[in-house]
Parts: structure tokens; C-alpha cells; sequence
């Protein structure tokens, strides 16, 4: 996809927890995504971050069941039957670099979003996951143990639009879907946001 403007290709990269089986990523697309990632900024340039490709049926199932999906609607299955991510990017942090830090943390969401940014700009979509069980995951990966698992990113193509839209009064800022199952996702307005 061609976009004019960041603007836009930020407002296109929503979370997608719904993806397209008939159009898969694949391991060349995941090395794609994270050549992009190594080239950003990193704290301090001490790059602490290395990166598990995953694409393989039997690592789409294991990492699937080690997360958890969607907080916001726990009373649905997500991603849905037959519409999970065709990939997944394992971001760890690598202790033989340096310890974990503030500074390597930011690093995590600088790479995550540049990843996320990149997968919208070729037609494809993620989910950035926190929550799945961090030693579950680097057991099941066989990661070396300097390695650690910090944060999941699904690939796939969207099989959703999310919309954006306002904050309600009463101030809520939880996703949600609607009667004929659109997905929105509440921002606050500019205005409320700058000091």
C-alpha cells in the first residue's frame, strides 16, 4: 500500500486481532519487518534487542495458546477460529548485551511500532502482545537463555478494519465491538492531550 503521509499510514495500523489466512506472511516479510526495526534508533545504539521468526504451523499453534488476547472483550475467542496470524516476531531482550533497563524497554516499543508501521505499508496488519507467559514462551522457542521474550507481534492480513473514534463521556477508553461487530477503538482528542 502507498501512503502520502504518516499521518495516515499511523491511522491505518490499528491493532488487528482477526487476520485473512488466504494471504500469509511469511519468514522473507518477517525478515523485512525487523531489517526495518535494526536500522531505528536505539538508546544509547547498545541494540540489546534480537528477534524470533516464527511461521511455522506448530509455532503458530504453540505461541497462540501462550497468549492472551483482546483484555478489553475477554468474553470473546481472540484471534478467532481460522482467522489467527500467518507469523509472529518474538522480541527479546539479550542480557549478554546489557541488563534490562528503562532504556532497553523503549527500545522494545521504538522497534515494536516501527514493525507494526512497516507490516501496514505492505498490506499487512499486527498485534503487539504483552500478555502471554514470558517462560512458557522462551521454553517452547528453545531461546538461549540470555534471551528474553518480551514482547509478541502477530502478523497476518487484516480480516478487520478498526475505527477510530472519540472518547465518550464518560470518559471510557476500552475497545469495543458493535451489534454488527465493527471494532472501535476510543482516542482522546488532541486538545485533551497537550499541556
Amino acid at each position: 500500500m502507498i501512503y502520502t503521509d504518516m499521518y495516515s499510514l499511523v491511522h491505518e495500523a490499528r491493532t488487528v486481532r482477526s487476520f485473512d489466512m488466504s494471504r500469509k506472511a511469511d519468514r522473507t516479510l518477517l525478515e523485512e519487518l525487523v531489517d526495518t526495526a535494526r536500522v531505528a534508533p536505539s538508546a544509547r545504539n547498545m541494540q540489546p534487542l534480537k528477534y524470533k521468526l516464527c511461521c511455522a504451523e506448530d509455532e503458530i499453534k504453540g505461541i497462540t495458546e501462550r497468549t492472551r488476547w483482546g483484555g478489553s472483550t475477554p468474553e470473546k475467542r481472540l484471534p478467532p477460529e481460522d482467522r489467527e496470524p500467518s507469523g509472529f516476531i518474538v522480541i527479546c531482550h539479550d542480557k549478554f548485551v546489557c541488563e534490562k533497563n528503562d532504556f532497553s524497554t523503549m527500545d522494545v516499543g521504538i522497534a515494536a511500532q516501527t514493525i507494526n508501521l512497516a507490516a501496514r505499508e505492505k498490506g499487512y496488519g499486527c498485534c503487539m502482545l504483552g500478555a502471554f507467559d514470558h517462560d512458557s514462551v522462551a521454553d517452547f522457542l528453545l531461546l538461549p537463555r540470555t534471551c528474553e521474550p518480551v514482547l509478541i507481534i502477530a502478523v497476518g492480513t487484516p480480516a478487520e478494519s478498526p475505527i477510530i473514534c472519540s472518547v465518550g463521556e464518560d470518559g471510557g477508553i476500552g475497545y469495543f465491538k458493535d451489534d454488527a461487530g465493527l471494532h472501535f477503538v476510543p482516542k482522546r482528542l488532541l486538545k485533551d492531550i497537550i499541556l
